[in-house]
């Protein structure tokens, strides 16, 4: 009995290994599409509370064909966004006295016919990490990625960290993280352009007065 169990385990992995195997083979063969719109942030504003520094904006992106087939056929993506924030200093390098990172993972389920968007504070290491995030279900593909989109009001630094009268610069990183993709499906899509989401904004930390809004998502 334990050698029938195992062996429908094996059994269930390598099919699934042929699975992905097969599809990096068809994508990597694929003619070129033609490229998609540069990924852009934008509406970017930073405001100053009693508790912290909070950032909101909105990262404009569109995915190729070749993603969204993937999403299709069950492999779920990653995106990170990085903010690190340093004290600019004329005589040395500047120090970085902050830094925080979301990570938003979008899946699709063939049962439901729906998408979920997983938002976490932090690099999701495994999917024991999707344990304590903000989970949330959408009907379309649009719906979804319009949440992945959309930063709002997301703390990037305690009020401790940053002094009053200094000047900070603030580096704001998104991507999609290839890193996170099935081990063999990875060989399949590095380098090809259809994956590269990626958009960077370094510039003087620019911080508005607090808005009374709550804020959405995870710290």
């Amino acid at each position: 009995m334990v050698f029938i169990t195992r062996s429908l385990k094996n059994a269930a992995v390598e099919a699934l290994i042929r699975c992905l195997l097969t599809l990096c083979m068809a994508w990597l063969w694929a003619p070129a599409t033609s490229l998609a719109a540069p990924t852009e942030i934008t509406q970017l504003r930073a405001e100053r509370a009693e508790d912290g520094v909070y950032l909101s904006a909105v990262v404009r992106f569109e995915l190729a064909p070749l993603v969204e087939d993937a999403l299709l056929k069950g492999i779920a993506v990653f995106f990170v966004v990085e903010a690190d924030i340093y004290r600019d200093r004329w005589y040395w390098t500047d120090p970085r006295v902050a830094s925080a990172v979301r990570t938003m993972r979008l899946a699709y389920q063939p049962l439901t016919g729906r998408w979920r968007v997983n938002i976490v504070s932090g690099v999701i290491a495994s999917s024991a990490g999707l344990r304590a995030t903000l989970n949330q279900n959408y009907d379309t593909l649009a719906e979804a990625l319009s949440a992945i989109q959309r930063l709002s009001r997301w703390k990037i630094a305690e009020a401790t960290e940053l002094e009053l009268d200094t000047s900070y610069t603030l580096d704001l990183n998104f991507r999609l993280d290839l890193s996170q993709l099935p081990r063999p499906f990875q060989i399949g899509v590095a380098g090809q352009r259809d994956w590269a989401v990626f958009a960077q904004v370094k510039d003087r930390l620019r911080l508005a007065p607090s808005s009374p809004a709550p804020e959405e998502g995870p710290k």
